[in-house]
């Protein structure tokens, strides 16, 4: 059987992999020659993330191909019903990189609250000449201690970031339309452990009351944040998006940053990408990572694992 890992997979996936039989293809074949690769190669498994599109096309045009599987949470790239009703298993790996993204989030909130964001961009410019005049701008900081974070979306890792958020003395409100209540259980390094019982709030509620607001849902044809909703937003709130572009009307985003509204955003995925709108990437109230939540070699590592694992199960 020969898997294809059109984007890459960590060198423990692969191993495990060929441990229990399987052929690993680490060729990364571009979007319009994948057709005729997979055909020519009797490929059974594709392998992707977010950059392989895997459309309908594909999947009524290789018939050798079993299953798809997909390193992370979201599943946009792929049609997924469509593979399902012609017998494909798609599979994807919810868990495994829930503990990376929530620590990008703290990694842009701490970083906007102290200015981080700006001061590294100004600091290499003007660090020599105006070093007065950047401290004095830059010491207006807030600490995340005793502040209070809205949660939109509360899976996998809307919960881990709660568990961060408590950890550091946040007090942590969420709304989803799923999760009506929430045990959280915040585990030490000498297994010491609290517990959390929290209860779903009414979306306007957390966007009226929060300091700060993080989202973390699935990939939507319309905005959860849109005017209406930044109007109802706390003046000078800190927003982050680190679940899927075009949740944020980034049009809107802008305009509410400049009125004062948004003291800061924290930006990980885009409504264009793999090309963002210049004027978000330029405007010095915004974090930036291009779409890296997922991406660490511990989060990669699991995901790669818990696909091999799968797609054992599958074909035994």
């Amino acid at each position: 059987m020969k898997i294809l890992a059109n984007d890459g997979i960590s060198e423990s996936g692969k191993i495990k992999l060929e441990q229990y039989g399987f052929i690993v293809d680490l060729t990364s074949v571009a979007q319009n020659q994948l057709i005729d690769y997979i055909n020519e190669n009797s490929v059974s498994t594709l392998l992707v993330r977010s950059a392989t599109q895997v459309r309908k096309d594909i999947i009524d045009s290789c018939p050798s191909l079993k299953i798809i599987g997909r390193g992370g949470v979201g599943m946009d790239n792929i049609d997924v019903e469509y593979a399902k009703s012609k017998g494909i298993h798609v599979i994807n790996t919810p868990a495994a990189s829930s503990k990376s993204v929530a620590e990008l989030v703290f990694a842009h909130l701490f970083g906007c609250v102290r200015f981080l964001h700006e001061s590294n961009r100004l600091m290499p410019l003007d660090g020599d000449s105006k070093f007065k005049e950047l401290k004095k701008s830059f010491s207006a900081g807030k600490e995340l201690s005793g502040k209070k974070i809205g949660i939109i979306g509360f899976g996998r890792i809307g919960q881990e970031v709660a568990k961060i958020a408590l950890g550091i003395g946040m007090e942590v409100i969420y709304h989803d339309k799923y999760i009506d209540k929430a045990r959280i259980d915040l585990t030490f390094y000498d297994n010491q452990n609290v517990t959390f019982n929290l209860n779903s709030s009414d979306l306007n509620k957390v966007l009226e009351v929060s300091d700060f607001i993080t989202i973390h849902v699935p990939a939507s044809d319309e905005y959860l944040i849109d005017k209406e909703e930044f109007e109802i937003m706390k003046d000078q709130v800190g927003i982050l998006n680190l679940s899927r572009g075009g949740i944020i009307n980034e049009v809107e985003l802008l305009k509410s940053i400049d009125s004062g509204k948004i003291s800061f955003a924290g930006i990980d995925t885009f409504e264009n990408e793999p090309v963002p709108s210049i004027k978000v990437l330029m405007n010095k109230s915004i974090s930036l990572t291009p779409h890296i939540g997922a991406s660490t070699s511990e989060a990669q590592d699991r995901i790669s694992v818990e696909l091999a694992d799968k797609i054992n199960e599958l074909f035994n």
